[in-house]
């Protein structure tokens, strides 16, 4: 991606946030013993759906990162490329350094790093998920120094994160070893994307190479991880670079099946490509708790998938698949018509295509088409 082109879509992001809803409040902390701005954003659609959930972003370095982060949210959701959210950001100017503090024995928290700690995870999540309608699926946001600190919420027995961004990372020592030992004993779904640039420091490239390294060694089914080293871009404008990848790599499942997926996933199943489909769509149920219908695009995913395959076995469940998802449509009928006249029954068939002459067009799916392959059988069998 070049460099006007990021620019463009960071743009575009920051101006798009207009049209969600952003709030700015003073939170008083008893673990920090002072107030701390923070910004949040609530989705479009957040008055007008009062019965829905919504995963968190929790954004540090609030006072730079906060937009370029809820910009991009708000463009990917605005697309259903990803799931509508909230984004909080926690202002941290002249604060960072403290805020990050760590013990130089073990590089875990101490002082004032160990009190922005218990800040976020028993202070300023609770009051979040207590205040706006938010969901489990929660993803931390980190730039250098904060990069390092959204990992010690990794390490707890229970991630308090289900997503981590973490971005030209500031790692401290122990955690080259901590982060890909805790990720390899993980029992639960986790997404962790990192990146750098080569134009940061010596120390930040070297430790990410390593922790890239490490971390693609692991054998675990459980950790969805990326990796992204930057050609351009300095260490302060890499976000802009690193989040619109992150958030395509975090929230891959929620997105439509892409040419990528298709060519390169579901072309060599060895098993059933409806059961793949009906897997990634209970994976954003379990994942966002969110009830989304099977796009088209993925049923003529996998429709396609069949054909070039020519398992046309496959067509009668996903027949049935489009008729419970598109029962006013034409859609299943036709993929079961197809399954019926590729596994010996063309009388099947063709009563099938004529019935669903009284259903809905869909998707380039049309009802002449329908009496048309209801015709050619009849010709082809004299019925």
């Amino acid at each position: 991606m070049t460099k006007s082109i990021v620019f463009l879509l960071f743009i575009c992001c920051v101006f798009k946030t207009i049209d969600a809803q952003v709030k700015y409040e003073t939170f008083e902390s008893s673990k920090l013993g002072e107030t701390r701005e923070i910004k949040i954003q609530l989705p479009r659609g957040y008055n007008a759906n009062e019965d829905r959930g919504y995963p968190l972003f929790i954004v540090l370095d609030g006072d730079y990162l906060f937009e370029v982060v809820a910009g991009n949210v708000d463009y990917y959701s605005y697309w259903e490329d990803m799931p509508e959210s909230i984004v909080v950001g926690i202002n941290q100017l002249d604060k960072r350094f403290d805020d990050c503090m760590y013990s130089e024995q073990n590089s875990l928290p101490i002082e004032k790093g160990a009190a922005f700690y218990e800040f976020i995870g028993m202070e300023l999540i609770p009051y979040i998920e207590t205040t706006y309608r938010t969901e489990n699926f929660k993803v931390a946001v980190g730039h250098g120094e904060t990069a390092n600190f959204i990992n010690y919420y990794l390490l707890k027995q229970q991630p308090l994160f289900q997503g981590y961004i973490v971005i030209s990372p500031e790692l401290a020592p122990n955690m080259l070893d901590y982060i890909p030992e805790q990720l390899g004993k993980l029992e639960s779904k986790l997404f962790y994307y990192l990146a750098n640039t080569k134009n940061d420091s010596k120390s930040i490239k070297k430790m990410t190479e390593a922790l890239n390294k490490d971390i693609s060694a692991l054998e675990t089914k459980n950790v969805f991880y990326n990796f992204d080293s930057f050609e351009s871009g300095s260490h302060y404008s890499v976000p802009a670079h690193a989040l619109p990848k992150a958030m395509e790599s975090i929230f891959y499942v929620f997105q439509p099946i892409s040419k990528k997926e298709y060519k390169d996933v579901i072309l060599e199943l060895e098993g059933s490509p409806v059961e793949y489909l009906k897997e990634k769509y209970q994976m954003i149920n379990e994942l966002f708790n969110i009830e989304k219908q099977i796009l088209i695009n993925d049923f003529k995913a996998i429709s396609a998938a069949i054909e070039k395959t020519e398992k046309f076995e496959y067509y009668e469940s996903l027949g049935k698949m489009a008729r419970k998802e598109y029962p006013k449509t034409l859609i299943g009928n036709y993929y079961l018509a197809r399954f019926y006249e590729e596994t010996g029954e063309p009388k099947k068939a063709m009563r099938t295509y004529q019935s669903a002459y009284t259903l809905d067009e869909i998707a380039g799916l049309t009802k002449d088409l329908m009496l048309e392959k209801a015709d050619l059988i009849k010709e082809d069998f004299g019925y």
